[in-house]
């Protein structure tokens, strides 16, 4: 059991690099904690515990969280709530916490969504769990077609002028939808910070609809999500699916068949790739995704912008913090780099 009062790192800030959130006065580290898994109820709270310490220690300041991660739902915000109580106080002012609501948490027609009476009570619901006054940024977690867009607006306006929370985002919008958001939302006077997408190696969806080249067009700055694939995108898979690998349970985000003998040998080339470079296969899939803002040219000859504040990790050990830390020391892509992985991504 873990004893004794915390005392961060003094050298934590030297480790990490921050960027500036779209065209924002806020600063996210490169790399972000994401309590999707590990923290929930049924993990060793002690654990996370360390986990959050360890990313502190390494200049990660932003955790990120939703009212449904668990499980059970709420239950990581209470772990969370928890830790900042124990270890970090006086230091909120040092931590950006955000959270989200847009799938099911409670009975009834009102417990999921987009509507203002959802979203805004799920925010209460939070802050209680999260024993905070505001967050730092406040999402909604994913599109919601059947409540008109003005309203799911309103709500995130409504939550930044009552002071629950500073910033609003939107995650897992689709382009079009997303711009219509960015553009309601500056109407209202509460501009859109932050667009949360799933992106890595293998999914490029944020490149090929043109998801980045319109949040930088309108100053929106982006934190993806699975930049390891579910750890696909790292050594865990290259000999098959070890018993006990997220794989091999009951994870409706990562099925054992997914791990198929395409994927392994798209997994072992990219991993020569990795150690080409000096780095593990998770280092250079995070190199990747955090490489400089440009204009790329696709093999088809079209263009498309890459433009990522941070990227969220997940953790199971603190030593798996560490190692994705040292990503950011790895030497920039050279072409022939770039070309390799996006041939090997593009393999049939």
């Amino acid at each position: 059991m873990m004893t004794g009062m915390y005392t961060p790192n003094e050298d934590r800030y030297e480790t990490m690099s921050y960027r500036r959130c779209g065209t924002s006065g806020l600063m996210l580290p490169a790399l972000s904690l994401g309590l999707w898994h590990n923290f929930g109820g049924a993990s060793s709270y002690e654990n996370a515990r360390q986990l959050v310490r360890t990313s502190f220690d390494h200049g990660i300041t932003h955790f990120d969280l939703a009212n449904n991660y668990g499980p059970p739902p709420g239950s990581a915000e209470s772990a969370f709530g928890r830790i900042l109580a124990e270890d970090f106080h006086g230091l909120r002012d040092e931590l950006i916490v955000s959270t989200k609501a847009g799938y099911d948490m409670w009975p009834g027609p009102y417990g999921d969504n987009g509507s203002r009476k959802y979203l805004l009570a799920s925010l209460d619901a939070s802050l209680k769990r999260l024993g905070l006054p505001y967050v730092d940024i406040f999402y909604h977690h994913r599109p919601d077609y059947e409540t008109p867009l003005e309203e799911t607006a309103m709500a995130l306006d409504q939550a930044v002028r009552s002071g629950r929370a500073l910033y609003a985002g939107i995650s897992n919008y689709p382009t079009e939808r997303s711009v219509e958001m960015v553009a309601m939302l500056r109407s209202l006077g509460t501009p859109c910070l932050i667009h949360q997408p799933s992106y890595n190696i293998f999914r490029r969806d944020p490149e090929t609809t043109g998801l980045f080249r319109a949040l930088t067009e309108h100053g929106v700055g982006s934190i993806v999500f699975s930049p390891l694939a579910q750890g696909v995108l790292t050594d865990r898979y290259l000999d098959g699916v070890p018993a006990d690998s997220r794989a091999s349970g009951n994870s409706q985000f990562l099925q054992a068949s997914a791990i198929d003998e395409r994927t392994r040998s798209r997994v072992a080339a990219l991993n020569g790739i990795a150690r080409e470079r000096g780095q593990s296969l998770a280092q250079m899939a995070l190199a990747w995704v955090l490489r400089p803002q440009a204009e790329i040219t696709a093999p088809d000859g079209s263009t498309r912008t890459v433009a990522v504040t941070t990227a969220l990790i997940g953790a199971s050990r603190p030593e798996q913090i560490v190692d994705n830390v040292a990503a950011l020391d790895a030497p920039a892509f050279t072409d022939e780099e770039i070309r390799q992985i996006d041939e090997v991504a593009a393999t049939a």
